[in-house]
């Protein structure tokens, strides 16, 4: 059996991976977390084989706690299930220590696929990944978009400004302090070399982040 534990803040995504995870005999599920924090305690307690995990939830995001999880769970294999593009964040978390990544558009069997692959060794990424990944390898720092520069927290506040969240509404969905994320915004300026919110949003929806 293959010990499993999902980590994603939406209950009914738990619940169809609960689902496609129950219906093969050769896995199991050993916890499930709605946040980062509970993601990183149960991954200690619960010792599973494969854990399923989000980028986006609360209080501390899916990627910010991943060097912790691995720390806490050694020997898992971790594949990221995100909403978001890969180009937005796969390379990212591959090279954060993530073993895989996956959206969650993807169907069920390349899912199953995926967690077999990660728990006989191997790691997991869509062809199209594969050539990303490849190209990466031989391209200059230099001629890379400079948001592949920035921390995860400052991609994710870069993302929902492309969105045309305010700054309040970062703030709710980070659970963070309106000042903190006004403190992201600034630094994502003075690192991209822009002046304004407008310039951050087309830079975003240039580059597919929004």
């Amino acid at each position: 059996m293959i010990r499993i534990m999902i980590a994603d803040d939406h209950a009914i995504v738990r619940e169809g991976l609960k689902r496609i995870i129950e219906e093969d005999t050769q896995l199991a599920l050993v916890a499930e977390a709605a946040n980062g924090h509970e993601a990183l305690r149960l991954a200690r307690e619960a010792q599973p084989q494969v854990i399923l995990l989000d980028i986006s939830m609360p209080e501390r995001s899916g990627l910010d706690a991943l060097a912790d999880i691995r720390k806490a769970c050694p020997g898992a294999k971790v594949l990221i299930l995100s909403m978001h593009p890969e180009e937005q964040y796969a390379i990212r978390c591959l090279k954060q220590g993530a073993d895989g990544y996956m959206t969650k558009e993807s169907a069920p069997e390349l899912l199953l696929g995926a967690i077999r692959r990660l728990h006989s060794g191997g790691k997991y990424v869509s062809p199209s990944l594969a050539e990303k990944l490849a190209a990466s390898l031989s391209n200059p720092d230099d001629q890379r978009p400079c948001h592949e520069s920035l921390s995860e927290r400052e991609l994710q506040v870069l993302t929902m400004i492309g969105q045309g969240q305010t700054v309040g509404e970062i703030a709710n969905h980070l659970c963070v302090s309106v000042k903190t994320v006004s403190t992201y915004r600034t630094r994502l300026l003075e690192k991209m070399d822009m002046d304004n919110n407008s310039q951050l949003m087309r830079y975003a929806i240039e580059y597919g982040l929004a």
